[in-house]
């Protein structure tokens, strides 16, 4: 009977604090194990847990779990850099450059002269590297070169892999490959370099790598 009614009091007990505190068991649990869970995450998921109530937004704002976030979505090349806003700011601002450069090649397939020309910053600086082995510099430049590029038949059909991203203040650059249709399973590699001007990213540097195409019984340079 002692037994039994020491037991109702510790029961009476607990369920008092929890609902005195008020927290779930998610948020009952160690940071350690919570950040762990944390990890499994998806950013739209941790974003929105964010805003669920001060302990949650708490826990989801914790370094490590964009750390990891971060490390899932994009690469584990930059495990000892230490971002001076935190891993949230780092994450969205790499985030925030691997769709600008998206957008990059798919103004490219589309070839909108227009949209590339406000992709470009506007200074005598800027280069461009095309495939074809050609070299441009100044902006006025690069627009020519890339007017003649889309009207060259061979722009060809590619895709974009191992995409990889360093991003600084005002600058970022992003290296990766692409793997062209017309050409079976060669890849060849690319380097886009922005600087980032009242708050919105410009493309200042274009690198790709010389790729050369069979047609017609003869080698022809690829204009990408």
């Amino acid at each position: 009977m002692t037994a039994r009614l020491n037991g109702s009091v510790e029961n009476g007990v607990e369920m008092a604090i929890d609902r005195q505190t008020g927290a779930s068991m998610m948020e009952q649990l160690v940071p350690e194990i919570t950040t762990h869970a944390l990890s499994y995450l998806d950013f739209p998921s941790l974003c929105r847990l964010s805003m669920t109530n001060s302990l949650m937004r708490r826990a989801a704002n914790d370094d490590n779990a964009w750390k990891a976030l971060y490390h899932k979505d994009f690469t584990l090349e930059q495990d000892n850099v230490t971002p001076p806003n935190g891993w949230k700011a780092y994450y969205a601002a790499t985030r925030a450059i691997v769709t600008v450069n998206a957008e990059f090649f798919r103004i490219v397939k589309e070839r909108l002269l227009q949209d590339m020309g406000q992709f470009w910053l506007n200074a005598d600086y800027v280069k461009c590297f095309h495939a074809s082995g050609e070299s441009f510099s100044g902006y006025n430049a690069v627009m020519e070169s890339w007017q003649l590029a889309f009207a060259w038949h061979n722009v060809a059909d590619f895709q974009i892999r191992d995409v990889r991203t360093r991003v600084l203040p005002s600058m970022a650059w992003v290296t990766m490959k692409a793997y062209v249709d017309d050409i079976g399973p060669r890849t060849f590699n690319m380097t886009n370099i922005y600087e980032l001007h009242n708050g919105r990213w410009y493309m200042v540097h274009h690198h790709n790598s010389a790729v050369l195409i069979n047609g017609g019984g003869e080698q022809q340079l690829l204009h990408v």
